[in-house]
Order: structure tokens, then sequence, then C-alpha cells
């Protein structure tokens, strides 16, 4: 038989199977598993392996049901430097992902506790950080902090948004200076770090966590590994900037995987819910 003609035929099947299957390769470990299998592990693989999920998925996943209640839900990005396509490209995102921002921010209750929560989503823009972005976690610290309630923040991000330029960076000490005001008042922030964490949101809010979190083997930095060796001269230590080697560094308090996370949540709030509420 024609090597070439055996050849197309394996990759039009494998390209069927993948369509019919929905088949998902892992990348750490090499297995096929199908969409229905992984999102039955709320989408980790055998392995351990985590694939990123949307924030509307993690709120599902973590809040009690219909427990959400969402804070500046209309308040979204624009244009403010002109910067070229910039417009395009966020209209690209909002169709693409169904949000409006970066980042979903609101009220829920993990296990009968009150909490205000923000997840973000690497899926719009990489979750990079703007003006709407670092307003509405602001406004969500600034609830919380009104109305004496918790606050917890996944994380994920490519870091601050290049198309908003210095606006962008101003985000950084704006939302810092709203979680230490939430600290002040005695209150209880966790800082939930998933794959990928870096950039301005590493160096702002995200490492700010009254207890830090972090799902296993997530990427968490500032600059990119090759920036480092670069600017350093000397080669990385293996597994520099995962989950796992920060908690070794001190930098992580606990590595909690999906399946594990709600609980965990909820035992926290609980322990550090000073008025004991339901």
């Amino acid at each position: 038989m024609n090597p070439f003609k055996q050849k197309r035929e394996f990759l039009s099947a494998l390209k069927e199977l993948n369509t019919t299957e929905q088949l998902i390769i892992c990348p750490e470990c090499g297995q096929k598993l199908t969409k229905d299998q992984l999102s039955k592990n709320l989408y980790v693989c055998t392995c351990g392996h985590h694939y990123n999920v949307s924030a509307k998925y993690r709120l599902k996943t973590v809040l009690d049901p219909k427990s959400f209640r969402e804070i500046c839900g209309g308040l979204k990005g624009d244009n403010p430097l002109g910067f070229p396509e910039y417009e395009e490209k966020l209209t690209q995102q909002r169709k693409k992902t169904g949000l409006k921002e970066a980042v979903i921010t609101g009220t829920g209750k993990i296990e009968g506790t009150k909490t205000v929560i923000c997840v973000m989503d690497n899926r719009f823009m990489m979750g990079s950080m703007g003006m709407a972005v670092g307003e509405k976690i602001t406004r969500a610290c600034e609830y919380a902090t009104k109305n004496k309630l918790p606050l917890i923040i996944f994380c994920a991000s490519g870091g601050a948004r290049m198309q908003e330029g210095i606006l962008s960076l101003f985000q950084m000490a704006k939302t810092s200076a709203a979680v230490a005001r939430h600290g002040e008042e005695g209150l209880l922030y966790i800082s939930v770090l998933t794959h990928p964490t870096t950039g301005g949101v590493t160096a702002s809010f995200a490492s700010l966590g009254d207890i830090i979190l972090a799902e296993p083997k997530a990427l968490i930095g500032f600059a990119g590994p090759r920036v480092i060796e670069q600017t350093i001269g000397q080669s990385l230590p293996e597994g520099f900037q995962r989950s796992e080697y920060l908690m070794d560094h001190g930098f992580v308090d606990a590595i909690v995987p999906r399946s594990a996370m709600r609980e965990k949540l909820g035992l926290l709030l609980k322990l550090h819910d000073r008025r004991g509420r339901k």
C-alpha cells in the first residue's frame, strides 16, 4: 500500500475520531481523554494535570448552587490611549468568550459562608489587567470591606495589559491599596493562584493574600524564565516558578488540587468567620 496514502487515511481517521469523541491529549502524560471524561473530573487528567477552566465554570464548581450575585457586571474596558486595533480585539474577545472583561466579580456562599469572590479568566486576552479589570477588583474589595466580608480572588493572568500602557500599571497600586484597606479592618483575603499567574498581577494583589493557595504545577512568577536567565546569566533550577517550588520557598501556603478546593475554602472561611454566619 502506498505509505503516503496510508498516512493520509490515518490522519483522516484521527481527525474524525477527535471530532466525534472530542479527544484531548494531555500535554503532561500523553493520555487521550474525551471532553466528557475530563468534565466529570473537573478538567483534571488522571495524571494530575490541571487544564485551564473558564471563570464561570470555576464559580459553578466552587460556590453553593444559586448563591452567586454579580458585582459591576456591566463594567467593561475601552481604548483610553487609542491603541491601534485594540477596540476590534476587545470586540472579538467578547464575542469569543461571552465575557465583557477578563474577570468576574460578585458575592456567593461556600459551604454556607458568604464571601466576595473574583475569578480571572485567561481566555480573555490572557487574563491581562487593564483599567476595567483593576476597577472591578477594587470595587469588589471595597464592597467586601464595607460589608465586613471575606475576599477570595482566583488569579490567572499574563500581567498588565500592554494596550493600556501606564494606565494598566496604575491598577497594580490601586488593587493593592484596596486589599490593604480590607486587611486593616481585620478581614480575611484568600488568594488562589492558578496557571498561569504572572506579571503585574503576581506583583500586586495575587501575592498579598493572608492565605495564598495554588493549584498543582501552576506557573507563578513575574518575568518569564528565559528573560531571567538572560538577565542573570545563569540557568534556573528545575521546576522554578511552579507552585511546588514556591511552596518549598515560602511563597505559597498550600497546594490544593481542584477536587479539594471548595472544601478547603469552606473550611478556611468557617475558621475565620468571626460572626459564625451561615
